[in-house]
């Protein structure tokens, strides 16, 4: 998948534990939405994928997330996404650069310091920066409906607690997939609720000891979904769910206002 791969390699040990959590999104493309909740079950555990149906199911449910068509947040307080689940337009915006780009075709236009980039090489570098941080981002938000992607192997690990509460842990492991193949989740679901509680990141499957625990805390409904926008220490913002949206916000890089989402 271009040459994304091996960049990433080459980041991923100086990378804080907010920046590797999101590596995991990178697994949501390997193949398109459409054909990753029909990934092969055949030989999977099939108490850890009754597990994951309840996850999804907790969150609002299969059906209300394909049908949910834009979703924004800003990544931690900053990074500003618009996603069109229906078309896969995206807008991706810092205080430097604005990226329009639709990432199923990997094309768009770029902005930085609110000049266009029409240099060959330099619009390039900039959709790859738009589509990373697209895949980073919206995985730390939306995990609980990318379970069942292609590609993700889960087995139920046990039982055990989260700040007093009971818990089933699901392991995560990859086939081949993604820039880290190797890598192992351990994610702890709600027994009573079946949302996603923690996730503990270990580096290399069968590492003693995770490298990072972050939690997912504060579920709130937006739309006919639930998501946690809370990691603790830190925390996404502006979060919302709509029907419709401004076509100029995913065509323009004019900065726009957004409608109030309570409205929506």
């Amino acid at each position: 998948m271009r040459h994304m791969f091996s960049i990433l390699l080459d980041k991923i040990k100086i990378l804080d534990p907010w920046s590797i959590a999101g590596i995991w999104v990178l697994l949501f493309m390997i193949t398109n939405s459409a054909c990753n909740r029909n990934a092969d079950e055949s030989g999977v555990d099939s108490k850890a994928i009754e597990i994951a149906n309840q996850v999804i199911e907790a969150g609002g449910g299969q059906a209300n997330w394909d049908s949910t068509r834009f979703v924004t947040w800003r990544n931690f307080g900053k990074r500003l996404h618009v996603w069109d689940k229906k078309t896969g337009d995206i807008r991706v915006e810092n205080d430097i650069t604005i990226v329009l780009m639709n990432v199923n075709t990997g094309k768009g236009r770029a902005w930085k310091y609110g000049e266009e980039l029409t240099d060959p090489n330099d619009l390039q570098r900039a959709l790859d920066f738009g589509y990373e941080a697209w895949q980073y981002d919206s995985y730390d938000v939306f995990l609980p409906f990318m379970l069942k992607n292609r590609g993700v192997i889960l087995k139920y690990f046990g039982e055990g607690e989260v700040d007093g509460v009971p818990v089933d842990i699901l392991d995560v492991t990859f086939d081949k997939v993604g820039p880290t193949p190797n890598a192992q989740y351990h994610l702890h679901i709600d027994k009573e609720t079946r949302l996603l509680v923690r996730w503990d990141y270990y580096m290399d499957v069968g590492d003693e000891y995770p490298r990072f625990k972050l939690p997912w805390l504060n579920y709130k409904e937006y739309g006919n979904l639930w998501f946690s926008a809370d990691r603790g220490k830190k925390q996404h913002t502006d979060l919302a769910v709509f029907d419709e949206l401004p076509a100029a916000i995913l065509i323009s890089p004019e900065r726009v206002n957004f409608p109030d989402p309570a409205l929506n």
